[in-house]
């Protein structure tokens, strides 16, 4: 294996998740430091309720992107699956921590879904279902994109019959995982009860 074709792919994919999408989008469109509003999080779903639907789609399939996008640069320079798998973890934490923002980023939760729908892309129609039952029955799309993550190492399993991928998608969700818990306590701060944490009143009730 060539060792500079590692090195080549793993900084491409941090470069690739450090592109701030939604720190530029909020920019261009309403002037403002997007890590100064909201939730302070510089990701599609901060960009959904302070600067516009279209601009939060935009975000959202752009950061899918940059997941997808990472893992393919590695593919295509013929690595082997677990620098990919490396490079699709890589991708993340360089959304988590982009060198183009100080090292202040987002969550990632977008550039996972863009990265196991590269490993697994018959999952698309399984992860979007999860998705859409769980928006129904709580009203809150970060919840419910979040949950839906249980659904890929099942489809690793069932589908692809690779444990790698039942592995890799169980880990990978992780990242993300740790860096909502202190958004998590503050909902519950501000929410007074874990119910209202969990279940909203309707789709733009925030916390």
């Amino acid at each position: 294996m060539n060792v500079l074709f590692i090195i080549i792919a793993l900084l491409a994919a941090y470069l690739i998740g450090s592109f701030p999408t939604a720190y530029i989008v909020a920019r261009l469109r309403k002037g403002v430091d997007i890590r100064e509003v909201g939730s302070h999080n510089l990701g599609a779903m901060n960009t959904f309720y302070k600067i516009g639907f279209a601009e939060g789609m935009l975000v959202l399939l752009t950061d899918i992107g940059k997941g997808a996008l990472g893992v393919a640069v590695a593919h295509w320079l013929g690595t082997a699956l677990i620098v990919e798998m490396i490079a699709g973890v890589t991708v993340v934490l360089g959304h988590g921590f982009p060198v183009f923002l100080k090292f202040y980023g987002g969550r990632g939760g977008a550039s996972c879904i863009g990265v196991l729908l590269y490993f697994m892309p018959w999952g698309v129609p399984i992860y979007l279902g999860f998705f859409g039952l769980g928006l129904l029955i709580t009203r809150f799309p970060t919840l419910s994109y979040s949950l839906a993550f249980v659904c890929f190492p099942f489809i690793g399993w069932l589908i692809y019959h690779r444990w790698e991928l039942v592995v890799f998608s169980a880990c990978l969700p992780i990242v993300p995982l740790l860096k909502y818990i202190p958004r998590i306590a503050e909902m519950r701060r501000s929410g007074g009860t874990w119910k209202h944490v969990v279940y909203r009143k309707n789709f733009k009730d925030r916390l």
